[in-house]
């Protein structure tokens, strides 16, 4: 690979598809830092991609796509998802979350066997049967639903949509740069793109940790017991067993550790213990 080349007259010149690149790159590094808006709940400065608005109707059209993905809903007048929605919007109203203008929905998707809950932007919050039906009282769906909550007033996802669009133009860049040389080009532009794709995980850990202190707040404040997040924890970690990769490159600290984030943030909040007006909520039957 060539790093620049002399002219007739003996001077360097940069190779043209190397100002292109750099062009490629102020662009990239000019949008990302103007792309800033002070979160409207939290005060905090970030980089966002879209305005509320934009978010909410984001998330309203994805919703039925990503419901059919998990085997579409459950009655939305059944008793479970009746459940779901009640103890979600209970969060809300006594939250900061309340503060917002978002649209907060809460679905629960058919599917028995996987295990999952995910929010998209803007407020619709889904979580799945199998995930529901390993829990063991309405405290530790709170605190599930307090994480996904935590992700919508965070706005996390409007965060990491900016961060792809900058790699993306970062991801272009290199492959101009390095395109008088096919095959080193092409092989750096593949690092780059990798590199891209582990930064812009779904979330972050830090945005994982973030959630859960949030969701510990919510579900207190909502007059549930913080300690179970525990219990999600255990149950998660039940469930992960033998099917784990490296938690560097997941999205998700695993939940021994997350558990072990919990257990201080209890520790400090409550060293004498969990007041007895925090409770497990109705308890659910074994299913």
């Amino acid at each position: 690979m060539s790093y620049g080349y002399r002219s007739d007259r003996g001077g360097f010149r940069i190779p043209p598809q190397w100002i292109i690149a750099g062009v490629l790159v102020l662009f990239g590094v000019f949008k990302f830092l103007t792309s800033t808006q002070v979160n409207p709940v939290t005060g905090e400065k970030q980089h966002v991609a879209m305005s509320v608005p934009q978010e909410i109707a984001l998330g309203v059209q994805s919703a039925p796509a990503m419901a059919a993905q998990m085997g579409g809903e459950v009655d939305p007048h059944s008793q479970s998802a009746t459940l779901v929605r009640e103890v979600g919007e209970r969060l809300v109203a006594e939250s900061i979350a309340s503060q917002s203008h978002y649209r907060f929905q809460f679905h629960l998707l058919r599917d028995p066997e996987m295990v999952n809950a995910f929010a998209l932007p803007g407020g619709q919050i889904f979580i799945t049967n199998g995930l529901l039906r390993r829990l063991q009282n309405e405290a530790q769906l709170a605190g599930v639903l307090g994480h996904e909550i935590g992700h919508v007033i965070h706005r996390h996802a409007a965060q990491h949509m900016a961060q792809g669009q900058f790699g993306q133009i970062l991801v272009t860049a290199v492959g101009v740069a390095s395109s008088d040389d096919r095959h080193s080009g092409r092989g750096n532009q593949q690092v780059a793109a990798m590199v891209n794709s582990m930064v812009n995980l779904s979330y972050s850990r830090g945005d994982e940790s973030q959630s859960d202190q949030f969701g510990l707040e919510a579900m207190t404040a909502a007059g549930f017991d913080p300690s179970q997040m525990l219990g999600v924890m255990k149950i998660l970690s039940e469930v992960s067993k033998g099917n784990r990769q490296p938690e560097w490159l997941g999205s998700h600290p695993h939940p021994e550790h997350r558990a072990e984030q919990i257990e201080t943030w209890l520790h400090k909040q409550y060293p004498d213990g969990i007041p007895d007006s925090l409770t497990v909520g109705r308890k659910f039957k074994s299913r």
